[in-house]
C-alpha cells in the first residue's frame, strides 16, 4: 500500500475510533466478548467444521441441526422450515412483551463448492493464521490477535453473522439491557445455489416470516474497513451467445481468407455492445430505470473514493466509467463478458478456422428494468448486426440459409433489484444506530453483487437493508476463504446494537 493510502486509512480508522462506541449495547457486547473470546472462537470453529457445500444435502442438514441447537441452548424458539426438495431455513424467534415492531436477521449457512488441493489447509478444518503463517489458539483467558484470520469455507460467507448474533444475544441477556422489539432469525441453506426455493418457503409461511425490516447479514464491509450499510442490490441474469461458422473446423491456410470466422464475428458483435467508456450501446437499454433520489446521490458523493487504490491493488493502468466512481457505477446495469471460447489456444492451438465461438455474459439489472425485456433488447441488437437469432442449436439447413447465425440463451430473475429508500424514518434510525457503534459508516444505495433482496421484498412486501461484517479481502467463493478476527469482534458489537433497537 502506498504511503498516502496508508495515511488515509490511519485517519479513517482514527475517526472511527473517535466517534464509535457510544452505544450501550455494543459496549456491553465488547466487554462480554473480551471475557469469552476462546469459547466464541471454539463455537465458530465447530460450526465451520461441518461441510456446507450447497449441493451436499446430508451435511447441509447437519449444519441446520447444529444451528438449531445453538439457538435452543440460548432459549430461542427454533425450528426448521422447508418445502419439498429444499434445504431447510433455520428459523428462530424471540417475542418481546410490549413490542410494536419485528426485526428480521438473515444469514446463510451454505457455501460454495471446494477444491481441497487449492487450499493451504483442509477447507473444513478451521485454521488460525497471521500473515499466512499458521498460529495456535491463545491459551484460555488470553486475547486473540485481532489481525489474525480464521480460514475455512463459510468463514467469511456467511457463517460469521450467525455466531455474531448468538454472542450478541448472550451479552445482552447477561446485562441490564432489555430488547424492545420482537426478533426473528432466518438462516438459509441454499443462498449459494441461487436461493432457488426461498420464494416458495417465504410465500408458504408469510405470517412466520413477516417483519418490519430485514437485516441481510451477508457480503463484506467497505474496502476502507469502515462499516458499510447497503440499501439495494441488482437483479442478476446470464446470457450466452454462440456464433456459427463452417460445420467443421477448416484448415486455416486453405480457407482462412474464404470461410467466415465465428471468433472474429463474435468479437465484432461484442465490441458493438459497449463503447470504450463502458456505456452500453444497445438501443433503449437504460429506458425505464428508476433514477437515484437526492439522498442516494448524496450518499454516493460522501462515500470514500477508492478508485485509485483499487487500480493499484488490481494492477490496472486505466479504468472505465470515469468520471463516475465505482460507488455510482454499481447503480447502473452491468453487461459483462465473463468468458469466451473458440477452438484452442496455447498448446492446444492449431491452424484452423473455428466452427463456433461462444461468449458468456453476466447481466445485472436495476430497479425499473425487467429481465425478459432486457434479453429481447439484446436479441434485437444482435439482429441489427445482421445475425439470424435462434434460441436452440440451429440445424444445418438454418446455417446454410443465413449469412450469420447466433444462438442466444438466457436465464435469470424477473425484475431489477429493489432499493430501500434511504430517507425512510426506519432507514434513518438504522443509520444512526450503526454510526453509534462504528463511527461514520459508508452508506450506499446499491452494491454490485446480486443477492436475493428482490425475492424477500416481493414475497413479503417488506424492506431489506444489507448489513455486512466480513472483511473485504475474505476470498469468498475461492480457496483459502477467511475471516479477520477483528471483523468478528466488530460484528458482535454491531449485532448487539441492532438487536437492542
Amino acid at each position: 500500500m502506498r504511503a498516502s493510502a496508508l495515511g488515509l486509512l490511519i485517519v479513517i480508522l482514527f475517526n472511527i475510533a473517535t466517534f464509535a462506541q457510544n452505544n450501550p449495547a455494543s459496549q456491553i457486547a465488547r466487554q462480554w466478548r473480551q471475557q469469552h473470546e476462546r469459547s466464541i472462537i471454539d463455537e465458530f470453529a465447530a460450526l465451520l467444521s461441518i461441510p456446507n457445500v450447497s449441493q451436499d444435502r446430508e451435511n447441509i442438514q447437519r449444519n441446520a441441526d447444529f444451528i438449531v441447537r445453538m439457538m435452543e441452548t440460548r432459549g430461542i424458539a427454533a425450528r426448521q422450515v422447508t418445502v419439498p426438495n429444499a434445504s431447510p431455513i433455520v428459523f428462530g424467534e424471540i417475542r418481546t412483551a410490549g413490542a410494536v415492531r419485528t426485526l428480521m436477521f438473515y444469514a446463510h449457512y451454505d457455501g460454495q463448492p471446494v477444491t481441497p488441493a487449492q487450499w493451504s489447509a483442509p477447507p473444513f478444518s478451521p485454521t488460525l493464521r497471521r500473515d499466512g503463517t499458521t498460529i495456535p489458539h491463545p491459551p484460555a483467558g488470553q486475547p486473540f490477535d485481532p489481525e489474525s484470520r480464521l480460514y475455512a469455507r463459510g468463514a467469511g460467507d456467511d457463517k460469521a453473522p450467525i455466531v455474531a448474533l448468538m454472542v450478541a444475544l448472550d451479552a445482552i441477556r447477561a446485562s441490564s439491557i432489555r430488547l424492545k422489539s420482537n426478533v426473528k432469525f432466518v438462516f438459509e441453506g441454499e443462498e449459494e445455489a441461487g436461493s432457488r426455493n426461498l420464494a416458495r418457503i417465504l410465500s408458504a409461511n408469510k405470517d412466520l416470516f413477516s417483519g418490519d425490516i430485514w437485516f441481510f447479514c451477508d457480503t463484506p464491509v467497505h474496502p476502507s474497513r469502515r462499516q458499510q450499510i447497503v440499501f439495494g442490490s441488482p437483479g442478476f441474469g446470464r446470457v450466452d451467445v454462440t456464433v456459427y461458422g463452417p460445420r467443421v473446423e477448416l484448415h486455416g491456410g486453405h480457407y482462412g481468407n474464404w470461410a467466415p470466422n465465428p471468433a472474429l464475428m463474435l468479437s465484432r458483435l461484442l465490441a458493438s455492445m459497449k463503447d470504450d467508456k463502458g456505456k452500453i450501446l444497445i438501443a433503449n437499454y437504460y429506458d425505464g430505470i428508476v433514477p437515484l433520489s437526492q439522498a442516494e446521490k448524496r450518499a454516493i458523493a460522501e462515500s470514500p473514493d477508492m478508485d485509485a487504490q483499487l487500480m493499484e491493488d488490481f494492477g490496472l493502468g486505466s479504468r472505465v466509467g470515469a468520471p463516475m466512481k465505482i460507488a455510482e457505477l454499481v447503480t447502473l446495469p452491468v453487461l459483462n463478458i465473463r468468458g469466451m471460447a473458440s477452438a484452442g489456444v496455447g498448446a492446444e492451438s492449431s491452424s484452423i478456422v473455428p466452427s463456433t465461438a461462444l461468449a458468456s455474459m453476466n447481466l445485472t439489472f436495476v430497479k425499473g428494468m425487467e429481465f425478459g425485456k432486457t434479453v429481447e433488447l439484446i436479441k434485437e441488437h444482435i439482429r441489427a448486426q445482421g445475425f439470424f437469432v435462434v434460441d436452440a442449436e440451429p440445424t444445418l439447413a438454418v446455417r446454410r440459409s443465413h449469412e450469420k447465425v447466433a444462438m442466444v440463451t438466457a436465464s435469470g430473475g424477473a425484475y431489477g433489484g429493489p432499493r430501500t429508500p434511504m430517507d425512510l424514518p426506519l432507514s434513518q434510525e438504522v443509520m444512526r444506530v450503526v454510526d453509534s457503534v462504528r463511527g461514520g459508516a459508508v452508506k450506499l444505495p446499491m452494491m454490485g453483487g446480486a443477492v436475493p433482496l428482490e425475492v424477500i421484498e416481493r414475497a413479503l412486501g417488506t424492506r431489506v437493508i444489507v448489513m455486512p461484517i466480513a472483511n473485504h479481502d475474505n476470498n469468498q467463493h475461492s480457496f483459502d476463504e477467511n475471516l479477520r478476527i477483528q471483523n468478528l469482534w466488530d460484528g458482535i458489537e454491531l449485532m448487539a446494537a441492532l438487536l437492542a433497537m
